[in-house]
């Protein structure tokens, strides 16, 4: 049973149990739980000192059924917000292989291999639905952990 189901569970027996010790442990639980189950903090701090249970209802049923936030930042990247992304990154990825490759240790000469580095971390000037929306165009590859790679490059072999 997960804290969901715990919480849920919690709220039949306070809305309907006429026993009062009963219901005092089932709000002490649902204190335990509740403030890790919510982003509302607030919400969650009001109902556990009214001991309200429709309340309690009403932020379970929101945790379970979260709304679709509609804000602009779910918005398509434009094409020019695409564009200067891809400049940043090609240049952090340059500078990257740049900096390997001029290292004066791990290597028998200075310089003469080429860096192994394929994949950077997404510069922050711009936001993820952009890396995203460069992603879904085939353009960058998502390699896990924030990084990318780019798209058209062929693995390096020695």
């Amino acid at each position: 049973m997960n804290a969901i189901q715990k919480l849920r569970q919690l709220h039949t027996e306070i809305a309907e149990s006429g026993d009062g010790l009963k219901i005092v442990d089932a709000w002490a639980t649902v204190a335990r739980l509740l403030p890790r189950a919510t982003t509302d903090a607030a919400e969650a701090q009001r109902v556990l000192s009214e001991k309200d249970a429709e309340g309690l209802g009403r932020m379970i049923d929101a945790i379970e059924n979260p709304a679709p936030k509609a804000s602009t930042s779910q918005a398509e990247a434009t094409h020019e917000e695409k564009k200067a992304a891809l400049r940043a990154f090609h240049k952090r990825l340059k500078l990257a292989r740049l900096n390997d490759e001029s290292k004066l240790g791990g290597r028998l000469m200075t310089g003469g291999k080429k860096s192994e580095i394929d994949a950077v971390e997404a510069p922050r000037e711009f936001p993820p639905r952009v890396w995203k929306a460069l992603v879904a165009d085939g353009t960058l590859r998502d390699t896990g952990g924030g990084f990318y790679a780019d798209a058209s490059d062929r693995p390096r072999i020695g």
